[in-house]
């Protein structure tokens, strides 16, 4: 009887992540991190923002021991569920759908590599180079954009490192607010 209870009991790790998800959700939807000095505001604007934010906290969750990395995993999970959802919202074929998430992923997966290694090193320019070509397809323009969203991203990252793991369970990160 006690496995059957375990059926009907809500996953505190998915609660966590999902609570997590939409509290970075709103940091990488902030109006000020968009525009002319920002990220553009389009679909894939919107996809590096929220994968700009995805990547740094799973980046101080993997740091947490175990406990961490089942939440960086449930995050994500939850993320590309959110990502299936809104692909299927914009009409986007059920056929269609498993290949641009395994790309979405792909993309993901690319992009969280070079922003972790910049951050490893603390090379703000490295970051800055990352995000120029993945937002901006390094646009001489849109350089100094890409400067100011690295800085934000180093500012959020040293703000991140010292978060609490309690304070990711809860949701509870104004380390991201006000970073711009």
């Amino acid at each position: 009887m006690p496995s059957l209870l375990k059926l009907f009991r809500k996953d505190p790790v998915k609660a966590q992540a999902a609570a997590l998800y939409r509290a970075m959700l709103e940091r990488a939807r902030e109006p000020s991190l968009y525009g002319d000095e920002g990220a553009p505001d389009t679909v894939d604007g919107r996809f590096d923002l929220i994968v700009l934010h995805a990547s740094l906290i799973m980046r101080h969750l993997r740091g947490e021991g175990e406990e961490g990395q089942r939440l960086a995993q449930a995050l994500f999970a939850r993320m590309f569920d959110d990502m299936d959802a809104a692909l299927r919202e914009m009409g986007i074929g059920d056929l269609s759908v498993g290949k641009k998430i395994k790309a979405m992923a792909e993309a993901f997966y690319g992009r969280a590599a070079a922003y972790d290694t910049a951050l490893k090193a603390g090379d703000a320019a490295a970051l800055k180079d990352a995000l120029w070509r993945n937002l901006f397809d390094s646009a001489p323009e849109r350089e100094s954009a890409a400067s100011r969203l690295a800085d934000y991203a180093m500012a959020a990252d040293a703000r991140l490192a010292g978060t609490p793991m309690d304070a990711f369970q809860a949701a509870r990160l104004p380390v991201l607010q006000g970073a711009r």
